[in-house]
């Protein structure tokens, strides 16, 4: 059946949007160069005025700091849009989710310590396996902590569970922290928007691609003053025809 004229706008539209967004990683990719140049160039310039004795070399080191401050700032957004513009590019192999889940929260169990944060885990022991890319699971939980912890500045409770669904692994991320209004959670995958002071509103859009990449679906539930729950759920790993056979 030939394609409709609609189906042929979209696919160009697609088409049209896939080269924007190659044209614009390869174009962050170009800026990174030059612009950690230019931030070396002033950490070598503040290291040479470590010891200002005139007022003009103490204005002259606090604008290199000002520079390299900035710079780190730029280099930081064009990581997290390469992040955001790879994320779809995944290379997923059977994998235990728990076993993942396991080894980031013992990882992180210091920092929540310090952060007064107590971690609550109930993994189911009967899930199936999944098609996981490891390191992009990784970034998926860890934006999802980071987030929970910068809902809990005053600490507070941080529950992970993972259970089975009727198509595959259901992973549940909940935090008794401040929550979202209407409006925040209406634009909570948009890219560019954050409620944080010192971020950049790529996280979650990155961590909706990276799960939709996976063929999962994520959805959010949140309440002022009682906390966030991000649900994943990721299809499970489809039994091989061998298996099952003796």
């Amino acid at each position: 059946m030939p394609d409709t004229p609609s189906d042929l706008s979209r696919q160009k539209l697609i088409d049209e949007y896939t080269e924007i967004a190659r044209l614009a990683g390869a174009l962050a990719h170009e800026i990174k160069s030059p612009l950690s140049t230019i931030r070396l160039t002033m950490e070598v310039l503040a290291e040479d005025l470590e010891e200002p004795e005139t007022p003009r070399e103490r204005r002259t080191l606090e604008m290199a700091h000002t520079v390299v401050k900035q710079c780190l700032r730029l280099e930081n957004i064009l990581n997290e849009f390469l992040m955001f513009a790879k994320a779809p590019s995944i290379k997923p192999i059977p994998s235990d989710m728990n076993e993942e889940i396991r080894a980031i929260l013992l990882f992180y169990s210091e920092k929540a310590k310090q952060k007064n944060i107590e971690i609550v885990d109930y993994l189911s022991s009967d899930l199936p396996k999944v098609l996981l890319d490891r390191d992009a699971f990784g970034s998926i939980l860890w934006n999802l902590i980071n987030n929970a912890e910068a809902a809990m500045p005053e600490g507070g409770q941080l529950m992970v569970r993972t259970f089975p669904v009727p198509d595959g692994v259901a992973m549940e991320l909940i935090d008794n922290g401040c929550g979202m209004d209407a409006m925040t959670m209406g634009k909570l995958f948009d890219a560019f928007y954050t409620t944080k002071k010192h971020g950049f509103g790529l996280g979650l859009p990155t961590v909706k691609k990276i799960v939709e990449a996976h063929h999962g679906v994520m959805e959010v539930q949140s309440e002022l003053r009682r906390g966030t729950k991000f649900t994943i759920a990721f299809p499970a790993l489809q039994q091989l025809p061998s298996e099952g056979k003796k």
